[in-house]
């Protein structure tokens, strides 16, 4: 198992001895590692092995079953409710599918955390609003429906949220989820976008290959069959880790270690 050394000043995230489990049911144990500043951070591993779980913790929707998640120099784990608001407040989450309000148009489901969490008035919202569209590049869709454009638009819209109060950690629940390559590209390259403009760390959950070498810095595998990590690095690196799994994953099946 590969782990990393403890944190340092550039670091975001850092997780000690992280345990996720449902019940007694152990999705994964003994996770160890930090994620840079500045830098885009990929959770990979195949289907069922917890990703989505641990990026659920992370962020605060389920309680770890042991271990500890720092942000900066803050426990995140044992912090008090308005400690833990404070530090969400910092977060932009993008779910799968955009997971937009479908009563809303586009410019209330961004408006809504800016209207929740600042004392802007109506017309600074609005231009708030417009401006974070104009960034995802959704100029003059506000007031449709997410039922009313596609998945690709839907998507951006829910970045265009995720932005809306200028985060300074950004998450990511596979959002190629669904897309063609081409719409799937081009949100790979927002992604980098609204990273550099922003000054963001970003956080990514995904298993397309395509995504992870395009945009991560740097990515931990999580194995389903050990149910810890194997493998922390650039993914390019990984190509030849000495763990097979990871090799197979990052391969397309192929270990290129076996060959010959």
């Amino acid at each position: 198992m590969q782990t990393e050394k403890k944190n340092t000043p550039q670091d975001a995230i850092r997780v000690e001895n992280l345990t996720l489990a449902y019940g007694s049911y152990v999705v994964m144990r003994n996770l160890n590692f930090s994620v840079r500043r500045g830098e885009v951070f990929v959770i990979m591993g195949g289907s069922g092995c917890g990703k989505s779980t641990l990026l659920r913790n992370l962020i605060g929707l389920r309680e770890p079953a042991e271990g500890k998640i720092f942000y900066g120099d803050k426990e995140f784990t044992s912090a008090s409710r308005e400690e833990k608001d404070e530090m969400l407040r910092g977060f932009g989450v993008m779910y799968q599918g955009g997971a937009l309000w479908s009563s809303m148009t586009l410019s209330e489901n961004v408006a809504l955390p800016i209207t929740e969490f600042t004392n802007l008035d109506q017309r600074d919202v609005a231009e708030l609003v417009n401006l974070k569209l104009a960034l995802v590049g959704l100029r003059g869709f506000g007031e449709f429906y997410p039922s009313e454009i596609s998945g690709g638009m839907r998507k951006r819209a829910g970045l265009a949220r995720a932005i809306a109060l200028d985060p300074k950690i950004l998450f990511f629940d596979e959002p190629s989820a669904g897309l063609d390559p081409i719409s799937s590209y081009r949100l790979d390259q927002l992604i980098l976008q609204m990273r550099d403009s922003l000054g963001a760390t970003v956080v990514v959950v995904t298993h397309e290959l395509s995504s992870i070498f395009s945009i991560a810095d740097r990515a931990i595998f999580l194995d389903a069959k050990t149910k810890t990590q194997t493998a922390v690095g650039a993914p390019k690196d990984l190509l030849e880790s000495p763990d097979e799994n990871v090799r197979i994953f990052l391969n397309r099946g192929v270990d290129p270690l076996s060959k010959g």
